[in-house]
C-alpha cells in the first residue's frame, strides 16, 4: 500500500527534479530517500524513476502516480484545514505564486491576511505568469496573483483585483523640463532598463512599443525590478514600472515618476486558484478578505 509519506517523497522529487534537493526538503538523507523510492517500486512492481548517472525524469507510471499523489495530498491538507476551521481557526501554509509586477500588492495582501489569521503562514514565490499557470495545475502553489489574460479558464476560479497601469521612473536629469506626463513615444527615446522578454510585464511593454512602431533603446534586462530601480537612481537609465510598485517605493532620491499616456494602458491583475471541493480554508480566507474589501 502507498503511504502518505511515499507520496510526499515522490511529489518532492517531481518538483525539484533532483534527488539531493528533494531529500533535503523531506528531511531525509539522500540514500534513505533513494531507498524509499526503490522499495516503493518493488512493492508496486513498476519503475517510477528513469535512472542514469543523475535523475532523468519519471516514467509514465511515475508521472501517473505523482499526479494522483498530488490530488490525495491536497485532499489530506484540505481535511486538516477543515478540522482546524471547525474549531474556529484558520491555519496552514498558503503558497502564492506572484508575477513580479504584483509583488507589492501581494505583500500587502498577505500582511492583512496575517492580521486576521495569524496562524496562516503565507509564502510568496515570485515567478512568471506561465509558470504560475503550470504550478496551479500541478498543485505546487495554492493560488496565483497574475495577469487575468494569461490564464486558461478550465478549472480555474478567477477573482479580479486591480488594473495594472504604468509609470516611467527616470533619473531626474533625463526628464528635466518634462511635466508629470509623457507619451510612450517620448519614453522610447530614453535609455531603458526592463524585465527580460520572458516576463509578461515585458511582453506587454514590447507590444505597446510595437503597436506604435517604436524601437526603444534597451540598455539592461533583468528578471526583477530592483536592478532597474538601482540604474534609475544612479542616473544610468530609465525604467517602466507598475504604478502600484512606484507608489509603494515612495520618492526615490535622484528620480522622478512620470505617468505614461498615448496610449493609456492597463492590464487586469487577478487572484487565480483551481476549483477545488473542498476549497482550502487558507485560500477561502484570502478570497473572503479580498471580497470584503472590494
Amino acid at each position: 500500500m502507498i503511504e502518505l509519506r511515499d507520496m510526499q517523497v515522490l511529489t518532492a522529487l517531481a518538483r525539484h527534479q533532483h534527488f539531493a534537493k528533494a531529500a533535503q526538503e523531506c528531511g531525509m538523507s539522500q540514500p534513505a530517500f533513494s531507498m524509499r523510492i526503490r522499495n516503493l517500486e518493488e512493492r508496486l512492481g513498476v519503475s517510477i524513476v528513469r535512472r542514469a548517472n543523475r535523475f532523468q525524469g519519471l516514467t509514465e507510471e511515475g508521472l501517473m502516480i505523482v499526479q494522483r499523489a498530488r490530488s490525495i495530498l491536497d485532499d489530506a491538507r484540505a481535511l486538516e484545514q477543515e478540522i482546524s476551521a471547525s474549531r474556529g481557526e484558520v491555519t496552514g501554509t498558503l503558497v502564492l505564486g506572484v508575477v513580479p509586477s504584483a509583488t507589492t500588492y501581494a505583500a500587502t495582501l498577505v500582511d492583512r491576511l496575517h492580521q486576521l489569521h495569524p496562524r496562516v503562514l503565507a509564502r510568496i514565490e515570485v515567478t512568471t505568469s506561465l509558470i504560475i499557470q503550470q504550478r496551479l495545475y500541478d498543485g505546487t502553489i495554492d493560488a496565483g496573483v497574475t495577469y487575468a489574460d494569461s490564464l486558461g479558464r478550465d478549472l480555474v476560479k478567477v477573482l479580479p483585483l486591480y488594473d495594472e497601469s504604468y509609470v516611467l521612473l527616470a533619473p531626474s536629469a533625463l526628464v528635466e523640463g518634462k511635466g508629470d506626463r509623457m507619451t510612450w513615444a517620448e519614453a522610447a527615446e530614453l535609455p531603458l532598463s526592463l524585465l527580460i522578454p520572458e516576463m509578461q510585464n515585458r511582453r506587454i511593454l514590447d507590444l505597446v512599443f510595437a503597436d506604435l512602431g517604436l524601437k526603444p533603446e534597451i540598455v539592461s534586462e533583468s528578471n526583477g525590478f530592483m536592478a532597474s530601480v538601482v540604474l534609475a537612481r544612479s542616473g544610468s537609465a530609465a525604467t517602466i514600472l507598475p504604478k502600484a510598485l512606484v507608489e509603494a517605493l515612495g520618492q526615490l532620491e535622484g528620480t522622478r515618476a512620470v505617468q505614461l499616456y498615448a496610449p493609456d494602458q492597463a492590464k487586469p491583475i487577478c487572484l487565480a486558484a483551481l476549483e477545488r471541493q473542498p476549497e482550502l480554508t487558507s485560500v477561502r480566507a484570502l478570497r473572503e478578505l479580498i471580497e470584503a474589501e472590494y
